[in-house]
Parts: C-alpha cells; sequence; structure tokens
C-alpha cells in the first residue's frame, strides 16, 4: 500500500474519530474528556518469559489468578483457543508457538473446563492440515490430547453484526465459535503492513470462514480492515486474550518481518486494553491504530494507560523499539499534545 493511501486512511479515520468524540452539539472538548473518564477500569498483565522451553503452564496459571470473573466462565464450560496460525516460513515465527497453546490448553483444564478446543482458520493456506505439522502444532496438540477445529470447514451460522462498520449486516461464523463459552484469542505480538500491529483483536480475522468467504478472505479487506476487526470483535465478543510475546515479529508483519526476542506473555480480559498494552511493548502509540480508537470512541474500549492496572512487569522494564516499513512509520510518533486532548481529552 503506498504512503499516500496510508496517509488518506489515517485522515479519513481522525475525521470519524473527531466527530464521533466531538459531536457539533456538544462540542469538541466536552465529549473527550467524558469518553476518557467513561473508559472502564481494566487489568492487564504482563509476565516475563525469557524462552518456550521454561515452565509456561506455571506462567499462566499465575497470570489466570488475576481474573477471577474469566475462571468462573471456565469452569464446567466450552473454552476455545484461537491462535494465529496463519502460514509457515523457517526463518520468520509467524505463528503462535506451540508450546504457548500447549500450556494455554494444559491450564484451562486445569482450571475446570469441561472442554478446551483449539480453533483457527488460516487464511493462506488451504491445507490446515499440513500447516499444522510443518507448524509443530500438531505434535503439541497430540500430546495435550486436544481437539482441533478447521474453522475453515466447520459447519457455520449467520449471525447479525452487532456493529455493522462493515455495512454487510451479517456475517456467517463457525458454530463451534458460537457455540464456545469463552473465546480466547492466542495471537503472536507481530508488526502488520497494514494495520500497524496485529494482537488478540485482529486475530479474529481467523474466525471467518473460508467455506463462505475464500481464501483468503479478501472481503475484509475490501470492507476495511479496522472496520472488520470492529464488527468480529463486537460480534463474537471474546472473553479472553494472551499474547505470545516470547519471540515477536518486527518489520514486514504478519508474515515477512524479523524475529525480536520480546520475551513477554501478556493477558487480559479487556482486548482493547490488552492490545493498547501490546502495542505500547513495541514502541507504538495505540492512538494512532485505528481500530483501537474506534474501540475507544463507540464501544467503550479502553486505552488510556491511566486506566488499565497493570499486573506483573512494569511496561518501561519490557518495552522495546519495533521496527516498522517507513510507510507505517507514523503509527510510533506521539500525537501532538493538543490533537491528543482534542480527540482523547488526554
Amino acid at each position: 500500500m503506498s504512503t499516500n493511501s496510508n496517509h488518506y486512511t489515517r485522515r479519513k479515520f481522525l475525521k470519524l474519530g473527531g466527530a464521533a468524540l466531538g459531536g457539533l452539539a456538544i462540542g469538541s472538548f466536552v465529549v473527550p474528556w467524558q469518553k476518557r473518564v467513561a473508559q472502564p477500569q481494566a487489568q492487564v498483565t504482563i509476565l516475563k518469559a525469557a524462552s518456550y522451553s521454561q515452565d509456561l503452564f506455571d506462567l499462566l496459571r499465575r497470570g489466570l489468578q488475576n481474573y477471577p470473573a474469566v475462571l468462573e466462565r471456565v469452569r464446567g464450560g466450552q473454552v476455545v483457543l484461537k491462535p494465529n496460525i496463519v502460514d509457515h516460513y523457517d526463518t520468520h515465527p509467524v505463528n503462535t508457538n506451540p508450546a504457548v497453546i500447549a500450556a494455554a490448553v494444559a491450564v484451562f483444564r486445569h482450571y475446570g473446563a469441561a472442554e478446551v478446543i483449539v480453533a483457527e482458520g488460516p487464511g493462506h493456506r488451504r491445507d490446515t492440515e499440513m500447516l499444522l505439522e510443518l507448524s509443530g502444532v500438531d505434535e503439541a496438540l497430540r500430546q495435550e490430547k486436544v481437539r482441533f477445529v478447521d474453522l475453515n470447514l466447520d459447519a457455520i451460522s449467520p449471525v447479525p453484526l452487532a456493529a455493522n462498520y462493515t455495512q454487510l449486516g451479517r456475517m456467517f461464523f463457525p458454530n463451534t465459535i458460537l457455540g464456545a463459552d469463552l473465546i480466547v484469542s492466542l495471537p503472536k505480538l507481530k508488526t502488520h503492513h497494514w494495520s500497524g500491529v496485529t494482537l488478540s483483536m485482529k486475530n479474529m480475522f481467523g474466525t471467518v470462514p473460508g467455506v463462505k468467504y475464500g481464501w483468503p478472505k479478501n472481503l475484509l479487506h475490501w470492507r476495511g480492515i479496522a472496520e472488520s476487526i470492529i464488527d468480529i470483535n463486537m460480534t463474537l465478543q471474546p472473553g479472553f486474550a494472551i499474547v505470545d510475546g516470547v519471540q515477536g515479529m518486527e518489520g514486514d508483519g504478519p508474515l515477512h518481518g524479523d524475529v525480536i526476542n520480546s520475551g513477554v506473555i501478556v493477558m487480559g480480559d479487556n482486548l482493547t486494553a490488552v492490545d493498547a498494552t501490546a502495542a505500547r511493548i513495541m514502541s507504538v502509540y495505540p492512538e494512532n491504530i485505528d481500530y483501537l480508537m474506534y474501540m475507544m470512541a463507540s464501544f467503550g474500549g479502553t486505552i488510556n494507560e491511566h486506566r488499565i492496572r497493570q499486573s506483573g512487569e512494569n511496561l518501561a522494564d519490557v518495552r522495546q523499539d519495533f521496527r516498522v516499513l517507513d510507510h507505517m512509520a507514523f503509527i510510533k510518533r506521539p500525537l501532538p499534545l493538543t490533537k491528543k486532548l482534542l480527540l482523547l481529552g488526554w
């Protein structure tokens, strides 16, 4: 995508965001303050994880103790884990690591889930079985004796869109996802050449079935990435996120970037707050990410760091300077104070 195209998108977004936050009748200085105050308190946990060989089960177990309401949903329920298994390259960490997936399966069973399912609908490769084998995920599934569902081929049902930013009115989703008591997004910590970052909310693209929308699900891009992120997440309401940042990806993500040893696991039950925190770990300003601003402006999402209670490691101690492509450099620049106050009330 060209530089001009990205700047146009951002200008359009900021115009929409200003309108949503400002309002012609109330004035642009009042509503942003109200929105800032209205952002719900959220809790995000950052845990150091130096390698995939350490005890990730114990790490996740301790982290989940911070979320008693989530654990209540887990007990006796069906938990669907949605990792990011998009493609395979020997030299690029494009997928959620199998060790993280296995640890998540074990920990939700530990906390009393009646069933844990791992489910994904890869957008690039039609042969999901081959992708599972190449990525090593199949071995993790066998060791944990957990069922895998290919969301590209699962039975589907139409669902009205809660937000309808894409103007589609409804979308078809896999019944495995629709029947879950708790959907857990398990993304990889990565930059993205179009959306800036790809984290827990963008990871939900993989719930859109290829059997209905094809490969690589271009409809979502034609209707707008940010718009699709909002519609999918507001409709499916995933209840928890665990971001695999043990190794992240910088540069030309989500497929062709470079490994960065970021050494963290990020988790929480407010996906907007999780993604905003993960963006800050990458030295990206979340107010420059379209879908996060949409969530704050219209759907009660939390991105203000003063409204996010942080557990575990201090963000400043784990922050790294993730490289981005030149045309996405703006996501690493802070907004001017006047614009920040106007848009966000901060």
